[in-house]
């Protein structure tokens, strides 16, 4: 089903002295990494719905920012919730983080990313799909591959091949781990797109949009004069965090600690 193209703004969150804000017809829920805590995706998306319902009705949105899956016990499970509320009809947008770009790769039977995909928490996506843990220890990368390419459904890889690099509402750049700063968005590859850290975290000066990311783990969220990181580390902390956004509004939802 066609979801409903989202509005955008034109001018950037700066160039008027005003706080940066979303069009006032729609409601936004961002969701950070959430790497294979299928129990902290399904209380967040309570919370989420419980929080909207408290809301004059707007249309809603939510975005995924990337890292469904790997560390946490049941990435299988999580893509399996996300492509049924993509399948909804529901109004859901998916950004690619680089845990989904390397998996994809590995399970296209690129076999110089299995070593890889071994050292960010594969194997406990491949355990959710039926191979122990105690028997991927013992395969060499090439039956890593091997067995990937012949047990995870290619409806799987495929979908999560599908999500966007970045998205633009209103005067909010969406992204899962950054831009490089004073580069046009039109400009920027993905993989800074999907893996940049120091550059971006550590610049201090304003970006054409606020951007909204994952993908670098902190406490709390780091809600910034010109970037909110929403990465709380849930795999381990227990604490899956979304943002929601409605005007110039701006709250954070999160679950407790486990």
């Amino acid at each position: 089903m066609a979801l409903p193209m989202l509005k955008f703004l034109r001018r950037s969150n700066d160039e008027d002295g005003l706080p940066p804000s979303v069009e006032d017809d729609w409601r936004i829920y961002a969701i950070g990494d959430i790497h294979g805590r299928l129990d902290l995706l399904d209380q967040l998306l309570g919370m989420l719905a419980a929080d909207d319902a408290l809301r004059p009705g707007k249309r809603r949105c939510l975005i995924l920012l990337g890292d469904l899956i790997d560390r946490g016990p049941h990435s299988a499970q999580v893509i399996e919730r996300v492509r049924a509320l993509h399948g909804s009809g529901s109004d859901i947008r998916l950004l690619k983080g680089n845990h989904e770009e390397i998996f994809v790769m590995a399970a296209r039977g690129d076999q110089g990313a299995v070593g890889f995909f071994r050292r960010i928490g594969g194997m406990e996506t491949l355990a959710s799909y039926g191979l122990p843990l105690s028997l991927s220890a013992d395969m060499d990368d090439r039956a890593i591959a091997h067995w990937m390419m012949n047990y995870i459904p290619r409806a799987d890889v495929d979908f999560l091949d599908s999500f966007v690099d970045h998205l633009t509402v209103g005067d909010y750049l969406f992204v899962h781990a950054g831009i490089r700063p004073r580069v046009p968005i039109a400009e920027q590859r993905p993989s800074d797109l999907r893996w940049i850290r120091g550059d971006f975290l550590n610049h201090g000066g304003r970006h054409d949009k606020m951007v909204v990311h994952g993908h670098s783990i902190t406490p709390e969220v780091e809600n910034l004069a010109n970037r909110i990181g929403i990465d709380t580390g849930a795999y381990y902390s227990g604490r899956l965090t979304a943002i929601g956004l409605e005007g110039a509004d701006r709250w954070f939802l999160q679950t407790g600690e486990t």
